[in-house]
């Protein structure tokens, strides 16, 4: 009998192919689109592992404090006098236009916690890996590199220049585009060419080694963390496009059993128990729901495909991580995307299954039965939405409640509540406009047929409008942070990069050239830039009830060193102050510290709080003199001037800007630098190249996010258009008595244009409100949350008026198909259809 039933139910769609073509469409955008994310993000998590597995982030590192490059004989004077450190060798190779790190290790000194000191498994034994002619270990992807598949690669031995590589071995487990070998190999082959690193297990060291500098782990941030926003923002993106696309199934599946009422009666009418139906239908939805996700999954993988070139450019740039630029997907993933989409379908059509589980014969047989409960509909919907925003208000109390710096989760699901709670008070926000503009055109006898029939029409465009209202004011709202963040990072480059050059070198060429650069009559102003760390080992704040005394250390803390000259402070951005700008830097001259707007979120810290650091000449109480933003630094930091780091804190000279005189030759200038200090033409930066790449990743950072969000805008679109289309002949049967009445068929088929368009522009209209809100979410809120800094609110008109014209646009464009059937159609097919 199930099956009986199910044939009879799908031979609706034989009918009605348009519908079956809306489903499957609605479903197969929104599996694509939430495939497409899925499959970037599982990719380039499983590249974070490989890069874990490699190296982990937990271990601290050494460095001389004089500056110059670590030797061999470090290591052996370290070794003998018993510390546990362990080399690495590092170099790079360009082969085919393809960067490659080259990495030595010793796998018996290499810290445990670390699981490159596991040369076995795929990569062979530990002794093939530390005896001549030693491996080449690598990840299989690493082999297009090479022009190698898997069964050439085992045992080859690729030339480099006039030398071979060690046989090359595949451990699974590696980053792409690198090659790990033991630390003999990486000498003999590089030679000089090659780094030398010292490492050691977290916390192994207690301090250390005399004309040592040791950089704890807490220092060096996962990937995996660095990029949780970056990720949690695709994903809040695709979920995103994933509920409009149900959006359209809904629909089209209320339109569907709408239409097949006379069917279920007939088949209640003969015997078929109600529970029979509702088990059809649901197999209905399985069949439909695997379709849909087969072809969504199969369009995902593609459009992955095409965009992870991008996200991988863009990791890179932001957080020095390699993201492999071909799909590596686990198992679950294709379980999961399939499971979401059914899970989604499941959800958008429990409306629908409980209704025809409940529904009696008798109102089975009324064929706008459905239609006739809408305005308790609207009641329910409008109960819905005030409980969404109780919700709304307990998670902003429990963000409230949160540390500073956390809870992304949280405010995430306080915009997905916010976008939910004003979803559904949407149509009973258009249904009351629309009533009261219906009663404000009664001298108009068209104008206010056409307002009764947008509001008879509004039971089956809700579902629609609500995806518009949804994809418009997140539209808005992203836009309008991605051009705050814009206009706020440009303006923040001018100001902290004012020196038209800058020298990179190290710390004792750093030193000389200052002194050089004194008596040089081009140079107008050195701006100095210095490094270190320090202990955090108390906070005195007015936020904290207990002030803690204890020696015992809170944290390490990055600390910045600058050059308190005109050139740069009047241009330096600061956020609060205690007296002041003026004040502010007369203090940082005296002594005083400022911190970065991380550090003051995470320390719940102000102007005029002190901190207790750890300093050369013992532990010292120093005064926060002002508060100023660092975008982009994952690190808390403190900023002190040059003279205080380098004697107080011990840190070193990091780079030096230079401005010149405008009468001077930079080209000539440039040279004598290269010259006098044997630098590479690379030690020396143009500020305008920095500003050229800075923007470049910014553009490439936000381009994965404006494509999603144009494509769910477009799903949206395709929301109106299929509704549209399914309604197109019962509309044409209400049109055709307005023609046998006289109106022009021209005002006919422009008709809808009109109505659609200002239905979507009142929905544009109660969109900008929430747009404003979600900007201000993003902004104040999410990147709080995710990095520990906020952008100031910018709300661009432009922008608004860009978003009702999509509105408008976005409504006749799926108008306008419509349309074009009802001016095709001749007045005999308008009369056939309205005598039917």
């Amino acid at each position: 009998m199930i099956l009986r039933v199910l044939m009879t139910l799908l031979a609706h769609y034989r009918r009605h192919p348009g519908q079956l073509a809306m489903l499957l469409v609605g479903l197969w955008v929104a599996s694509a689109l939430w495939s497409s994310v899925q499959a970037i993000n599982a990719t380039a998590k499983e590249s974070y592992a490989r890069s874990n597995a490699l190296l982990s982030v937990e271990t601290d590192q050494l460095t001389r404090r004089d500056g110059n490059a670590l030797s061999i004989d470090d290591y052996l004077s370290l070794r003998h006098a018993g510390l546990p450190v362990s080399p690495l060798l590092e170099s790079s190779l360009t082969i085919r236009n393809t960067q490659v790190t080259v990495l030595g290790i010793d796998p018996l000194t290499l810290p445990s916690s670390n699981e490159s000191n596991r040369a076995n498994g795929n990569g062979g034994s530990l002794t093939q890996f530390l005896s001549p002619p030693w491996q080449t270990q690598l990840a299989p992807d690493t082999l297009e590199v090479f022009k190698l598949n898997r069964q050439q690669a085992t045992g080859a031995t690729p030339a480099i220049g006039n030398q071979r590589l060690p046989p090359l071995a595949l451990r699974n487990d590696l980053p792409p585009n690198t090659l790990v070998m033991d630390i003999a190999a990486v000498s003999a082959l590089f030679g000089d060419q090659s780094t030398l690193s010292l490492v050691t297990a977290a916390g192994a060291l207690t301090q250390p080694p005399e004309g040592y500098r040791l950089t704890r782990a807490a220092n060096l941030a996962s990937p995996e963390q660095l990029t949780d926003s970056f990720h949690l923002n695709l994903t809040a993106l695709a979920l995103l496009s994933l509920v409009v696309g149900m959006f359209i199934v809904q629909a089209a599946l209320g339109l569907a059993m709408e239409q097949r009422m006379a069917t279920l009666r007939t088949l209640r009418a003969i015997g078929v128990p109600g529970k029979t139906i509702t088990l059809a239908i649901l197999i209905e939805l399985l069949i439909f729901g695997l379709v849909g996700a087969v072809l969504g999954l199969i369009s995902g993988l593609w459009l992955a495909g095409k965009l992870l070139p991008d996200v991988a450019s863009t990791l890179t740039s932001l957080y020095q991580t390699d993201v492999q630029h071909s799909l590596a997907l686990p198992w679950h993933y294709w379980l999961g995307s399939v499971a979401v989409t059914l899970g989604g379908l499941l959800l958008a059509g429990s409306g629908v299954l409980w209704r025809a589980s409940k529904l009696q014969v008798l109102a089975l047989g009324q064929s706008y039965a459905w239609r006739y409960s809408y305005q308790r509909q609207l009641v329910r919907m409008l109960q819905a939405g005030g409980l969404a925003g109780v919700l709304t208000l307990g998670l902003a109390d429990w963000l409230k409640m949160l540390p500073a710096g956390e809870g992304l989760v949280v405010s995430f699901s306080l915009v997905a509540a916010l976008l939910f709670s004003c979803a559904l008070c949407l149509p009973p926000a258009l249904n009351t406009l629309l009533r009261l503009l219906q009663r404000r055109l009664q001298r108009y006898p068209l104008g206010q047929w056409a307002t009764a029939d947008m509001q008879q029409q509004l039971p089956r465009l809700s579902l629609a409008m609500m995806a518009l209202f949804i994809a418009l004011a997140t539209n808005l709202g992203v836009s309008s942070m991605v051009g705050g963040f814009r206009l706020t990072f440009l303006e923040w480059l001018d100001q902290r990069l004012v020196a038209p050059l800058y020298i990179n070198a190290t710390p004792a060429t750093l030193i000389t050239l200052n002194e050089w650069l004194i008596s040089q009559p081009e140079v107008l102003e050195t701006l100095p830039t210095a490094r270190g760390n320090t202990e955090l080992l108390a906070i005195n704040s007015s936020s904290h009830e207990n002030i803690s005394t204890q020696m015992a250390s809170l944290g390490s803390l990055a600390l910045f060193g600058i050059s308190t000259v005109p050139t740069l402070t009047s241009q330096w951005p600061l956020l609060k102050t205690l007296n002041g700008a003026p004040q502010a830097w007369e203090a940082l001259n005296n002594q005083s510290v400022f911190i970065n707007e991380q550090m003051a979120v995470a320390r719940k810290l102000q102007p005029g709080d002190s901190v207790l650091l750890e300093t050369l000449q013992g532990a010292e109480w120093l005064t926060v003199a002002a508060i100023y933003p660092d975008y982009g630094n994952p690190q808390q930091q403190l900023l002190v001037t040059v003279d205080t780091l380098t004697q107080r804190f011990e840190g070193e000279l990091a780079s030096t800007g230079i401005a010149l005189h405008d009468e001077a030759d930079a080209d000539t200038f440039r040279q004598a630098l290269i010259t006098t200090f044997d630098l590479s033409p690379d030690a020396l930066i143009n500020q305008h190249e920095v500003k050229k790449v800075a923007t470049q990743i910014f553009e490439r950072t936000f381009s994965i996010t404006r494509a999603l969000n144009g494509l769910t805008l477009a799903v949206a679109a395709l929301a109106l258009l299929a509704t549209l289309l399914a309604q197109a002949q019962h509309r044409q049967r209400q049109l055709a008595t307005l023609w046998a009445l006289g109106v022009p068929r021209a005002t006919l088929a422009l008709l809808p244009l009109v109505q659609l368009g200002g239905l979507a522009l009142l929905t544009g209209l109660l969109a900008v409100p929430l747009g404003i809100s979600i900007t201000w979410l993003l902004v104040a809120v999410i990147n709080v949350a995710a990095f520990g800094w906020r952008l100031p609110l910018q709300l661009f008109p432009l922008d608004i008026l860009v978003m009702l014209f999509t509105a408008f646009s976005v409504a006749l464009v799926a108008a306008a198909l419509p349309a074009l059937q009802l001016w095709r159609t001749s007045p005999r097919a308008l009369l056939n259809e309205g005598a039917q």
